[in-house]
């Protein structure tokens, strides 16, 4: 009994923590499913390097949330772009391509959606048209992360200032 007891939670152990975790895309397979979907969802995208410890921390404390991933997995088509790729990126018939730069270089595209502000972590919101709405940057804890992604998935921002949004939510 107790063996069966046993396998029964690791089984569903297994679904939940596999149902918590977030599908991330490229860029192109996220396009893709923007254009085909019968009801498409917004575009996540964070912007990340290999040698950003927030990028890091971003990943294994607000990703990694399973209110997070849910919320996000529901409402977004998640995309990880490396800022520092060097595969040429296709955006609104354009073509970005990796810049050399010293030790280092950067994606054109990210240098885009970022407004030319290369910080990390930096995530950006974008509409199903593929239109950005904001950029976010900067390490962001669970709860705080949610709210802001609420702001844009939910389409409150077509409603409410975001002070207006974070005024409410505080009282």
């Amino acid at each position: 009994m107790k063996q069966y007891i046993f396998i029964l939670f690791t089984f569903l152990f297994t679904i939940t923590t596999q149902a918590q975790e977030i599908e991330w895309l490229t860029w192109s397979e996220a396009i893709e499913k923007v254009n085909t979907d019968k009801n498409p969802k917004k575009l996540f995208v964070d912007v990340y390097t290999d040698w950003c410890g927030w990028c890091k921390k971003m990943d294994k404390d607000t990703f990694n949330n399973p209110k997070v991933a849910k919320y996000m997995q529901e409402n977004f088509y998640m995309i990880k772009m490396d800022a520092e790729g060097k595969e040429a990126i296709v955006y609104k018939n354009k073509t970005f391509k990796y810049i050399p730069q010293g030790n280092r270089g950067y994606h054109e595209l990210a240098a885009a959606l970022l407004q030319g502000k290369l910080s990390f972590p930096t995530v950006i919101f974008l509409n199903e048209n593929e239109e950005i709405l904001s950029p976010v940057p900067g390490y962001q804890k669970p709860d705080g992360f949610l709210m802001i992604a609420k702001y844009f998935g939910d389409d409150i921002y077509k409603d409410k200032s975001w002070k207006e949004y974070d005024d409410s939510n505080k009282s």
